[in-house]
C-alpha cells in the first residue's frame, strides 16, 4: 500500500422498477455516472444553471449482490486490518437508499449478509489459516444518537473498559483518537462476534417516516481491534489496527418524510451532522487549509482517523434511481466526488512491548555470555565471569588497591571490564579519603573547630562522599540520605497501589457509583447457549414422571442454577445494602433540613427583635450584626453545606439502587425463562411439545429451544418445504451455521425481554422509556 492514498468511493443504486435512464446513466467503463436535470424553462425567463453532471468514481454497484458489493468494496480493506493498517468502511446518502442493508444486511438471510457479517467471517478465516501469528479480536459498538454517545454493548457481560465514566472522544499520546469509556469485548469466534453484532443492532433506535419503514435514527460504527503477534519471531513486536464499519443515519428532507415530533427533532441532529461531516470534507479537499473542524460534533471528531488519516478508507454513496429523488441524488454524488479529492496516509501501526523486550535482551545478553565464555573456552583463557562481583570478589579489588597504593604490588591483573570498573572506583574512593584527610588537617591548623566543621559540612556538600567499607568508613549526612531515599515519592506511590488495591481511597458520589458499578456487574448471570450443552444430559437423570414445576424449581436452584441463584441472592444482598444506605442518607438529610428550618426561624426571630429595638443599623447607616446571629449564620451556612454533600449522595445513591433493582429483576428473570427451558428439555416429551406448538399453546419464545421447536415444527406438512431449504443452505454453505445459530441465539435471548420496542416515533411515553433506557445502558 502507498504512502499517500485517496479515499475510494463507489455508487450503489437502490433496485427499482422505476429507474431514472434518462436522468441517470452509467457509462460501459462501470467508473463514470452521468446526471441530467430537466429544465424549467418559462417564457421570458434565461437560466444560467448547470443541467448535467459527470461523475467520475471507483466503481458503480448497480444491480450487483451482496457478495459482489463485499468483494469490490471491503474486502482489501479487511486483509489490509490484518496486515496492520486501519481501515474504515462507509455508506452515505439519503433516508431509504440502502445504507444499512449494505452494512448489515437481512438479518435473517445469510445470502443476504451486508459487510459486517461477511468481514466478520473473512477476519476469522484468516486467523485460522495464519498458523504462525497469535491474533486477538475485541469488538465495540458505538451510537451516536442526537450529538450523543452510546454503547450499544454496554449491557454484555465481559466488556473491558479503558476508562470509567462519561463516553468522550480523548486523544491518544502517539496520535489518532478513541472514545473513552466504551467498552471492549474479547471474541474467538465467528458465532461470539455475529452475537454482539446482532445484540448492538436490536438495541439501536429506529423510527418511521413516509420514506423508510425502519429509518436509522443515529449514527453507528462497529469496529473491530485487531492485534497480531508473530509466533515465529520476537513477540516483543507487534501490529494493531482498527477497521471501522461506519453506517451513516440518511439525510432527510422534511418536505418528503413528513416527519413531525421526535422524529423531526432526530433529523435536525442528523442534518446538522452531515452538514458538519461535509464541510469537515471540504477542507481535507483543499490543500490550502490548515485547519480541519474535527471538534465541530460527535461524529467528524470520531472518525478524525478515518477522514485523512492514518486509514484505508471506503466510502460507499447510496443512492435512489427513481426522478422524484433526483435531487438528493445529485447532493450525495457530489459529496462522494468531494471525498474521492480527500487523502489518507495509511501506515502499519507497529508496536513494541516493554516487558518483552526487556526479557528479549535480557536472554540476548544471557546468550552472548555463553558465547564469551565458549570463545574463552576455545582460546585456553582462563575462567572469567561476566556476572556482577560479589562481595569477596569486591573485597580482593579493595585489598589489591590498598596494596598498590601502599607500594607492596607491582600490578593488578585485570581479566573482565567488570574488575576494571570496581578498580577504578576503589581509586576514585581512596583518592577522596586521601583529600578529605588533608582538609581537616589544613583545617585544624588554621580555624577553630566551629568553622572546621562548616567547612566540613561545605566539603561535603561539594563532593559527595561514598560509604566505602573497611576502617576508613565515612558516614553520609543525614540530609543526603534523606535526599537519596525520596520517601515523599516512594510513600506516595505507596499510597497510590494501596488505595488502588483494597479501593480505600476517597472518591466521589460518581466514582462511589462506579465501583459498586463494578462489584456488581461481575453478578450478572449466564446466557441460556451456556447452558445448552449440559441440558442433554441433565434430561437423562429424571426420571418418565415429571415432578411439578416447584419441585423441579427446587432441584434447579441447588443444581444447574445454583450459580445464578446465588448471583441473584448476592444481587439482593448489594440491593438491600443500598436501600438501607439511602434509608439512612434520608433520615439524616430531613434531620439538617429541620435544622435549617429552626435556625431560620431563629435567625429571622433575632432580626425582629433587634429591629424593634432599633439595632439593625449602627449610627453611620451601615448594617450590624450582633454575636449571637453572626453565630446563627455560621451554623446555617455549615448545615447548608453539610445538606448539599448529603444530598448528592443521595442522588448518586438513588442512581445505584436502581441499578441495583435493575441487575436483581435480570438475573430473576434469566433465572425463570433458564428454568423453563430447561424444565421443557428434561421432561417434556417431544410429542407435547409439538401439539403444544400445533394447538397455540402457551409456549413462549425462549421456552424450548429455538433447534428444538423448528426440528419438530419441521415435520409438519406446512413446514417441509421451509425446512427442506434451509438443510440444503447449510449443506451448500457450512459457514451458514455461525450466522444462524447467533441470530438465533441473540432472537431467543431477546424475546422475553423485548416488552417496548426502541421506536422513536411512538408519542411522548416512549420518548421517557428510552432516555431511561440510555441511563441504564451508560450506568451497565
Amino acid at each position: 500500500m502507498s504512502a499517500h492514498n485517496e479515499v475510494r468511493v463507489y455508487v450503489r443504486t437502490r433496485p427499482t422498477v422505476q429507474f431514472a435512464q434518462e436522468l441517470i446513466e452509467y457509462l460501459p467503463d462501470n467508473q463514470t455516472v452521468n446526471v441530467r436535470l430537466r429544465k424549467n424553462s418559462r417564457k421570458g425567463v434565461l437560466s444560467n444553471q448547470m443541467s448535467s453532471w459527470t461523475f467520475r468514481l471507483n466503481g458503480v454497484l448497480h444491480n450487483v449482490s451482496q457478495e459482489e458489493v463485499y468483494q469490490q468494496v471491503a474486502h482489501s480493506v479487511v486483509l489490509g486490518a490484518l496486515e496492520g493498517y486501519n481501515g474504515t468502511v462507509m455508506c452515505f446518502g439519503q433516508t431509504g437508499a440502502g445504507k444499512t442493508f449494505t452494512m448489515t444486511g437481512a438479518t435473517e438471510s445469510y445470502k443476504q449478509r451486508g459487510i459486517i457479517p461477511r468481514a466478520i467471517q473473512e477476519v476469522f478465516h484468516e486467523i485460522d489459516s495464519r498458523v504462525d501469528h497469535t491474533i486477538s479480536v475485541h469488538i465495540s459498538y458505538l451510537e451516536i444518537y442526537n450529538e450523543t454517545f452510546v454503547d450499544l454493548l454496554a449491557s454484555v457481560k465481559g466488556g473491558q473498559t479503558k476508562h470509567c465514566g462519561t463516553l468522550a472522544v480523548v486523544e491518544e499520546p502517539e496520535g489518532g483518537v478513541s472514545v473513552k469509556g466504551l467498552s471492549l469485548h474479547p471474541v474467538h469466534r465467528e458465532e461470539e462476534a455475529l452475537n454482539l453484532l446482532f445484540e448492538g443492532e436490536m438495541n439501536k433506535i429506529i423510527g418511521e417516516h413516509a420514506l423508510n419503514k425502519n429509518s436509522s435514527r443515529s449514527h453507528c460504527i462497529f469496529t473491530i481491534h485487531i492485534e497480531s503477534r508473530s509466533r515465529t519471531l520476537s513477540n516483543a513486536t507487534y501490529v494493531t489496527s482498527k477497521l471501522n464499519l461506519v453506517d451513516l443515519a440518511g439525510s432527510e428532507r422534511l418536505s418528503k418524510t413528513g416527519s413531525e415530533g421526535q422524529v423531526q427533532k432526530e433529523a435536525l441532529y442528523i442534518n446538522r451532522s452531515l452538514s458538519f461531516l461535509e464541510q469537515a470534507i471540504l477542507a481535507l479537499a483543499d490543500r490550502r487549509r490548515e485547519h480541519v473542524p474535527f471538534r465541530q460534533s460527535k461524529l467528524t471528531h470520531a472518525l478524525k482517523d478515518s477522514l485523512g488519516g492514518n486509514c484505508n478508507t471506503v466510502l460507499v454513496a447510496n443512492i435512489y434511481g427513481e426522478a422524484a429523488q433526483i435531487d438528493e441524488t445529485l447532493s450525495t454524488l457530489r459529496f462522494a466526488a468531494r471525498m474521492k479529492c480527500v487523502c489518507t496516509e495509511p501506515s502499519v501501526n507497529k508496536h513494541i512491548d516493554p516487558v518483552l523486550e526487556v526479557q528479549r535482551l535480557q536472554k540476548e545478553i544471557q546468550r552472548l555470555k555463553q558465547e564469551l565464555s565458549f570463545h574463552n573456552t576455545l582460546a585456553n583463557r582462563a575462567a572469567v565471569t561476566y556476572e556482577d562481583l560479589s562481595e569477596t570478589q569486591e573485597a580482593v579489588v579493595k585489598s589489591e588497591v590498598q596494596r598498590y597504593l601502599a607500594g607492596t604490588l607491582d600490578e593488578i591483573t585485570i581479566v573482565s571490564i567488570r574488575q576494571i570498573q570496581a578498580v577504578f572506583a576503589q581509586f576514585k574512593k581512596a583518592f577522596q579519603e586521601q583529600e578529605q584527610q588533608l582538609k581537616e588537617q589544613k583545617s585544624q591548623k588554621c580555624i577553630v573547630v566551629e568553622n572546621t566543621q562548616n567547612t566540613l559540612s561545605t566539603s561535603d556538600a561539594k563532593e559527595p562522599v561514598e560509604e566505602v567499607e573497611g576502617e576508613n568508613r565515612l558516614s553520609v549526612p543525614a540530609s543526603t540520605k534523606r535526599q537519596s531515599v525520596s520517601p515523599g515519592r516512594s510513600k506516595g506511590k505507596k499510597v497510590k497501589e494501596s488505595s488502588g488495591k483494597n479501593g480505600q481511597g476517597s472518591t466521589g458520589p460518581g466514582e462511589q457509583l462506579t465501583m459498586m458499578q463494578r462489584e456488581t456487574e461481575v453478578l450478572v448471570p449466564p446466557s441460556v447457549a451456556e447452558s445448552k450443552e449440559t441440558a442433554k444430559d441433565d434430561a437423562k437423570k429424571r426420571c418418565n414422571t415429571p415432578p411439578s414445576k416447584m419441585e423441579a424449581f427446587e432441584v434447579y436452584k441447588s443444581e444447574r442454577g445454583c450459580e445464578i441463584n446465588r448471583i441473584l441472592k448476592e444481587n439482593k444482598s448489594v440491593l438491600k445494602e443500598r436501600l438501607a444506605q439511602l434509608h439512612n442518607l434520608t433520615g439524616i438529610i430531613n434531620s439538617i433540613k429541620r435544622d435549617i428550618d429552626h435556625m431560620s426561624s431563629d435567625l429571622q426571630l433575632c432580626r425582629e427583635q433587634r429591629q424593634s429595638q432599633g439595632q439593625l443599623v449602627s449610627a453611620d447607616g451601615e448594617p450590624v450584626l450582633d454575636e449571637a446571629e453572626v453565630a446563627l449564620l455560621i451554623k446555617l451556612r455549615e448545615a447548608k453545606d453539610q445538606y448539599r454533600q448529603n444530598y448528592e449522595e443521595l442522588l448518586s445513591t438513588k442512581a445505584e439502587v436502581q441499578y441495583c433493582r435493575h441487575l436483581v429483576d435480570q438475573c430473576r428473570i434469566r433465572l425463570f425463562t433458564e428454568f423453563e427451558s430447561w424444565y421443557n428439555e428434561s421432561f417434556l416429551l417431544p410429542d407435547e411439545i409439538l401439539s403444544i406448538l400445533k394447538d397455540g399453546g402457551p409456549i413462549r419464545p425462549g421456552l424450548v429451544p429455538v433447534d428444538k421447536a423448528l426440528a419438530l415444527v419441521s415435520n409438519t406438512e406446512g413446514d417441509e418445504q421451509e425446512h427442506s431449504e434451509c438443510t440444503k443452505l447449510l449443506a451448500d454453505s457450512p459457514s451458514a451455521t455461525s450466522f444462524y445459530n447467533a441470530y438465533n441465539r441473540t432472537a431467543q435471548r431477546r424475546a422475553p425481554h423485548c416488552t417496548v420496542s426502541r421506536r422513536s416515533s411512538m408519542g411522548p411515553d416512549t420518548n421517557k422509556l428510552k432516555s431511561l433506557a440510555a441511563v441504564t445502558r451508560r450506568g451497565r
